[in-house]
């Protein structure tokens, strides 16, 4: 059956909920492992709920365990085939298992009011993309965060730049995103970007890179 996407592009009103898409791994730099661990714990002292990849697996567990050992509400959304290879969390109190990664990544859509890329591998770059294409074609108003711990995003931000550089990326179709440096801005920074309920866009594109 041919998979139907209906999107919204509303802003959200406030922020209840954010999605964090990160490795199945940890990664070379335990600087990351640092940046899961308190990142998940920021969402909680929040009062938001995570909405993650629901695997107990690398950067992905750590978020979730994170949070849920502050009392965070969490969701994990895993496609039926990676049950096993991305370890399902089972202790997580909302799990949802969906026929495969469309309906994953849609349910990670609908269920979030912001989106966090931490470092992560393809899967994790082609989430985070993807949810800034969606923006940029103004089919969402979401904003969407890189968490470029210790420079990790930085080649990802001059291929954006080089983009603009070849005009690929014109004013008129500018790429929505926020850059934290470090975890601790990323909540204050998706709190003033959906700001007080109103419909104003989010901050994006090279200027975001001065935070």
């Amino acid at each position: 059956m041919p998979h139907h996407v209906v999107m919204t592009t509303n802003s959200p009103k406030h922020l209840k909920s954010v999605c964090v898409y990160c490795g199945s791994s940890f990664g070379s730099d335990p600087a990351h492992e640092a940046a899961a661990a308190r990142l998940g714990q920021l969402i909680a002292e929040a009062g938001l709920r995570l909405v993650y990849g629901g695997g107990s697996v690398g950067l992905m567990g750590t978020v979730a365990r994170a949070a849920m050992e502050c009392g965070g509400q969490v969701t994990g959304i895993i496609p039926q085939f990676l049950e096993k290879r991305e370890v399902m969390l089972d202790t997580v109190e909302d799990l949802v298992i969906t026929q495969n990664m469309h309906e994953r990544k849609h349910l990670m859509f609908e269920k979030s009011d912001a989106f966090i890329a931490l470092p992560g591998g393809i899967g994790t770059l082609e989430e985070a993309v993807e949810m800034m294409t969606w923006a940029q074609l103004g089919q969402h108003r979401k904003p969407v965060v890189l968490a470029n711990i210790n420079g990790f995003w930085s080649p990802l931000l001059e291929l954006l730049d080089h983009m603009r550089a070849q005009g690929y990326i014109r004013p008129d179709t500018e790429v929505p995103y926020l850059i934290a440096k470090q975890v601790d801005q990323i909540i204050p920074m998706l709190e003033k970007s959906i700001g007080d309920g109103s419909d104003a866009p989010f901050e994006g594109g090279p200027a975001a890179a001065d935070l």
